[in-house]
């Protein structure tokens, strides 16, 4: 049995493409995968987990360099944990400060919707 997940079986969990997994170890942000005897990439734990995480990190809009960065960090060690605190305070920052702006134009989509519907609901009384 082959230890590690192959591409296809990361990207099925991850929801990636396999050229996003293959661009993510590229640019740096995933350590090199190890290749098995016929060269195939084979995915740890480790790897699927920090995939979880990037996933979270591009889905709530943090540039790549941004990600490149936190994951620079990481491997240099713990001594700058307050630098990686500080990454991801601001872009949680930047998340809220999202959110809070989608929930105004989700009001204002809402109050559409309650006029359509009123509408409508006028026009089959009449």
């Amino acid at each position: 049995m082959e230890e590690g997940l192959s591409v296809g079986e990361v990207a099925a969990k991850t929801g990636l493409t396999a050229y996003t997994l293959r661009w993510y170890e590229q640019v740096g942000l995933l350590d090199p995968i190890p290749r098995d005897h016929a060269g195939r990439r084979r995915y740890r734990l480790r790897d699927v987990e920090r995939l979880d995480l990037l996933t979270k990190m591009r889905a709530t809009g943090m540039p790549v360099r941004e990600m490149l960065r936190y994951i620079e960090l990481v491997r240099a060690g713990t001594h700058n944990r307050r630098e990686r605190l500080e990454l991801l305070e601001q872009h949680r920052t930047t998340v809220l400060r999202q959110i809070s702006e989608l929930e105004r134009d989700l009001a204002v989509i809402d109050r559409k919707i309650t006029r359509y519907r009123g509408y409508l609901d006028a026009e089959q009384t009449d």
